[in-house]
């Protein structure tokens, strides 16, 4: 079957095979459906289904270990193995799993059997008795061969030896597995030999700590008597993808292999209308999401928001806000099962920030703020907050932190795939500002200058209460609405929406984990150096007056003020505004990388906070600029073949019967102009790809021979300054063909076909 013949089978399968797969909502006793707070959890082994396992001595000892003030003891830690066990048998799990996350953009997992051999000797021999145990050791940790996975050089192949432990603070679950079965998840942080992190969540755990004890004293300082214990950050994850019919998929060698499309024109209607975001979702995927968040309730993970994003085929999926680590895991939790999801329904979804050029990419927007452990959140303005000197202060340590290691956050979001996102008119650009609105910026300035408040005037503003103010739409039919504190801007990398920040820039694909841990640091960071100068100021009084505070917050806005920013980041005029402000504007990821390693940020991550050690820093400088390299040199070695192999002999073949055409034409004495003209279009086409795919096998040639001696971040940005140039100019030449070259010999599905068949 020609290549042409398979598009045209996919077409047709997707067309009238997309409804087969239909689930059964749960329903109670009575025949109704369960409410989804009734289905909510119920995979999940919670604090309140341990707490009715364990005796109540035992549980108390696991409460106090969660909250850090003692270490799990084996009889703790043998009475909740047991008990998870069984709970987990009961739900169908033959095996457990320590589930974690190296270094690679994803999870791993190496299941073992709950099943055991106990042997005894009689006269007569040895006796084996089957039996299923599950140990307090075992539940503990696990070892997996950590020489395997990216170390950046601090394990040597022959150094294997690394740890899975479980992280108490998220809760082990049950997924359903082959034949009716299930395998128990115990969420675990995998470190090496000599207690190095080899994975994204140490750096989140230790992360969290550090912040909640600098948040703490800050808060306990300018309100004596609050008695906060404990902080903890909260994240939101917006996770954007696209799904495609998995038929066409399997015809797309680069999206199999890369995540995105190497070639590929726009079809003629795509995203330029702008009638697919928030529009009707297709009811294929209407019911693949539906079992998606089926799913996720089961596993406890809160999804609340479901749509149409802007291109084509791409969708969101956004949960409940949560504790941080619990919201990571749920985030890579929730791609793991649409993935599964997506299968069963014949769809693929891609998760690539930019699987296809033309259209709107994909970003995992992360939604931070701070909270205390009485609810309140810490960036919270209230109604009065040029009053409100707690948020006011933490509102200016993320300033701060932006102002002093934008860089750092400029490298957690980098990556090959996020590089073809990032400032494209649909995302973030790379220069790292804040928008906090018009009303907050007023506080500020009237703070600063020592002023009242403006008195805005309709229709800029109502009031000046940042609670809210109410906007008539003048119909008389509908009620007059509440108006939020501000206007969003999305064209901001990291804006303030309310009551929390909104960092746009990360990528689809990634692990939140290590983006949150940077802001983490830098916010710890800058409340260490805010309480400080309270502390300064304070001198010998036994506490702060509300000048004292006030003192040092005008010496904070004025440091701020060049990262705020309420314009267009799109903006040309912003990227030389930003330049006088003396903000760094880091075009590329491998140059990104090379902060990661610069005195003051390295300084901030192992000394100031003490979040990383140096060697744990220079081996994810290292798995970053590895990274890069090999993903741009599998990208030109996918189009290598994919042209050599597919579209230059397309086009010869095509060529070949336009000219048969021609001359068989020519032979009957008819015209043959036609043939002549595309053969004649195509002629220069084929050269200039001819030409092209000859630099583009050579430049990779090389690029890969540099990397067998050259440093890491060299051969980073040689992939960035010659491969990925030659691969965008190889794929310039391969859409200018499709243009011209007939449908029936084109050898790879279309963006028509790939966005607009679901």
């Amino acid at each position: 079957m020609s290549a042409y013949e398979l598009r045209k089978s996919a077409l047709v399968a997707a067309a009238t095979t997309s409804g087969k797969r239909e689930i059964e909502y749960p329903r109670k006793a009575d025949g109704k459906p369960k409410y989804p707070s009734e289905i909510y959890g119920e995979n999940v082994f919670t604090l309140k289904t341990i707490a009715k396992a364990l005796p109540k001595p035992i549980f108390a000892n696991f409460l106090k270990q969660r909250r850090g003030r003692q270490n799990l003891d084996k009889t703790t830690a043998d009475s909740i193995a047991h008990a998870v066990r069984v709970w987990a048998m009961d739900r169908g799990a033959t095996h457990y799993t320590h589930w974690f996350q190296p270094q690679t953009g994803t999870t791993a997992e190496k299941h073992d059997a709950f099943l055991s051999l106990l042997s005894s000797f009689t006269p007569g021999g040895e006796e084996v008795t089957p039996i299923d145990l599950f140990s307090g050791s075992e539940l503990l940790q696990s070892e997996p061969d950590a020489s395997s996975f990216p170390s950046g050089g601090m394990r040597s192949t022959f150094e294997a030896r690394g740890y899975t432990i479980w992280d108490t603070g998220s809760s082990m679950f049950v997924q359903r597995g082959p034949n009716g079965t299930s395998i128990l998840y115990i969420p675990s942080v995998f470190i090496s030999y000599n207690g190095d992190a080899l994975d994204e969540k140490t750096g989140l755990l230790r992360s969290n700590e550090v912040l909640s004890r600098a948040a703490c004293e800050l808060v306990n300082l300018i309100e004596p008597g609050s008695h906060v214990g404990h902080v903890h950050t909260t994240l939101g994850t917006e996770q954007e993808f696209f799904l495609v019919d998995r038929a066409m998929y399997a015809l797309r060698p680069d999206l199999k292999i890369t995540g995105r499309t190497l070639v590929g024109q726009l079809p003629p209607r795509h995203q330029q209308l702008e009638d697919h975001y928030f529009g009707r979702i297709p009811s294929r995927v209407m019911r693949a999401i539906s079992e998606l968040e089926l799913e996720c309730l089961r596993l406890g993970i809160p999804i609340k928001t479901r749509h149409n994003e802007v291109a084509p085929a791409q969708f969101e999926v956004a949960p409940i806000f949560e504790e941080a680590s619990v919201a990571v895991d749920h985030n890579l939790l929730t791609m793991d099962v649409l993935h599964k999801v997506a299968h069963r329904h014949n769809l693929r979804v891609l998760y690539h920030e930019k699987p296809f050029k033309g259209v709107n990419g994909s970003g995992k927007h992360c939604n931070w703020a701070i909270a205390t452990d009485r609810g309140e959140n810490l960036l919270d303005p209230t109604v009065r907050p040029e009053t409100n000197y707690r948020f006011i202060l933490f509102l200016l340590a993320v300033l701060r932190a932006l102002q002093e290691h934008a860089p750092l956050l400029r490298v957690a979001i980098s990556s090959s795939s996020n590089e073809h996102r990032l400032g494209a008119q649909e995302a973030p650009p790379a220069i790292i500002s804040a928008f906090l609105g018009d009303q907050l910026n007023e506080v500020l300035d009237a703070i600063e200058e020592d002023r009242p408040l403006k008195n805005f005037s309709v229709p800029q503003f109502q009031s000046i209460k940042v609670g809210g103010t109410v906007l008539d739409v003048k119909v008389a039919a509908l009620p007059h609405i509440a108006r939020d504190l501000t206007d969003r801007n999305r064209t901001s990398p990291f804006a303030f929406t309310g009551n929390k920040f909104e960092f746009r820039a990360v990528g689809s694909k990634q692990s939140p984990s290590f983006p949150v841990t940077v802001l983490n640091c830098a916010v710890t960071a800058a409340v260490h150096e805010i309480t400080d100068d309270l502390r300064a100021q304070m001198g010998s009084k036994p506490r702060l007056s509300d000048e004292d505070k006030l003192a040092v917050i005008r010496k904070y806005i004025t440091l701020t003020k060049s990262v705020r920013f309420e314009g267009d980041n799109y903006s040309a005029e912003w990227v030389a505004e930003a330049e006088r402000r003396g903000l760094p504007n880091i075009r590329s990821a491998p140059e990104a990388f090379t902060y990661l390693l610069k005195e003051k940020h390295l300084a901030m991550l192992t000394r100031t906070t003490g979040i990383f050690s140096e060697g744990e820093l220079r081996s994810r400088y290292h798995i970053l600029n590895e990274r890069y390299a090999k993903d741009v040199i599998i990208e030109a070695e996918t189009l290598k073949t994919i042209v050599g192999q597919q579209i230059l002999p397309a086009a010869i073949e095509y060529r070949k019967f336009l000219a048969e055409s021609a001359a068989a034409l020519k032979t009957v004495g008819v015209l043959s102009e036609p043939e002549v003209e595309i053969l004649e279009q195509l002629a220069p086409l084929v050269v200039t790809l001819q030409k092209e795919y000859r630099v583009l096998v050579d430049v990779t040639a090389q690029t890969v021979a540099d990397g067998e001696t050259g440093e890491a971040n060299a051969h980073a940005q040689a992939a960035y300054d010659h491969l990925a140039p030659a691969i965008a100019r190889v794929r310039d030449a391969a859409d200018a063909l499709e243009d011209t070259v007939a449908d029936k010999f084109w050898p790879l599905p279309k963006y028509t076909e790939l966005l607009l068949t679901i």
